[in-house]
């Protein structure tokens, strides 16, 4: 073991005394007046573009927002056993989180949002993937901590884990008595917060900065591992969800456009959305057609979806009017 490690501490990626490191992450995780603000302001810009559906809006909010920075220490803080760095960390992280889901649930009370739009529904159903993306963003931005001069591929990291958004999300579900929702997107900020403990532990520990006896005594990589392995079955289940619903609307676009009313050449689908929040799940068709359509050649298709895939679902036409003219109508 100690052979091993010190194999890792010369191949090690630190790049900053250990000293120096502590002392950058300490200034990082106190709770400032700038933390706040910075915190309230992404808060509410990133809100506010939940509210309006606008992801360049959300994106801003995510460089601005600095809860990385306290995250970085407490990994730090969990690997050497510092108690005073894990203490203050803790602390920036909790109030930070707490500021920011009381901030976004009172905005949800006073615009009392009617429905949910896209930006919103993307975060509340993690999957594997963004436990994924966390690691790996996580990795980069304990890198870019150890070896300043990447310090640039910060916001990028910031952009890619998305820390502010889901906490907004619940807040605004939590508004709406969303439950559902709220508990979706609570899961992927600790997704988040979980995936970059880990890899900036995993990239502190290949920096060389942790002694073998003092990386012994840590729990960090247990519970870390433990964590991981908790989520993962959840985030595996919505993954397969996830999956599942994408091949049943690809199953239902294609009977949709190639078999729906098949006596209606008139009628031409050009969308097709489905709700799964509803019971039975809404699918939503747009088309365009000369004629209206009938009550009964909805349930129509309707039987077929539910013969078909065996699942009943409600299916809402929202026809636009069109009119065929030729050339030769001109003669007429």
């Amino acid at each position: 073991m100690k052979r091993s490690w010190e194999i890792i501490k010369k191949m090690g990626l630190g790049a900053i005394p250990i000293l120096q490191l502590r002392e950058s992450l300490f200034q990082e995780s106190q709770l400032t007046q700038n933390y706040l603000i910075l915190s309230l302001g992404s808060c509410l810009i990133a809100t506010l573009g939940l509210i309006i559906n606008s992801a360049a809006v959300i994106i801003g909010a995510m460089i601005i927002a600095p809860l990385m920075l306290p995250l970085r220490g407490f990994s730090f803080a969990t690997l050497e056993g510092d108690i005073e760095l894990l203490r203050r960390s803790f602390n920036a992280i909790f109030i930070g989180t707490f500021l920011s889901i009381v901030c976004s649930w009172i905005v949800g009370l006073i615009v009392s949002i009617p429905e949910f739009g896209g930006e919103i529904l993307s975060r509340t159903q993690p999957t594997l993937i963004d436990l994924l993306i966390a690691i790996f963003a996580g990795g980069v931005s304990g890198y870019a901590k150890i070896r300043p001069s990447v310090g640039d591929a910060i916001p990028g990291t910031a952009i890619a884990v998305a820390l502010m958004p889901p906490l907004c999300v619940v807040g605004l579900a939590l508004a709406q008595g969303e439950w559902q929702i709220a508990s979706g997107a609570g899961l992927l900020y600790l997704t988040n917060l979980i995936g970059i403990n880990l890899a900036c532990v995993i990239i502190y520990f290949l920096g060389g900065y942790a002694k073998s006896n003092e990386l012994a005594r840590t729990l960090s990589w247990g519970v870390s591992l433990i964590l991981i392995m908790l989520l993962a079955i959840p985030l595996g289940i919505s993954f397969w969800q996830l999956i599942s619903k994408a091949k049943i609307h690809d199953s239902i676009e294609e009977i949709l456009v190639t078999r729906s009313l098949v006596n209606r050449r008139d009628v031409k689908v050009f969308n097709v959305s489905i709700n799964w929040r509803k019971q039975p799940p809404v699918v939503l068709v747009k088309v365009r057609s000369v004629d209206p359509i009938e009550p009964n050649e909805v349930k129509i298709v309707e039987t077929r979806l539910k013969n078909e895939l065996e699942h009943s679902f409600e299916v809402i036409f929202e026809v636009t009017p069109t009119q065929i003219i030729k050339t030769s109508d001109q003669d007429k």
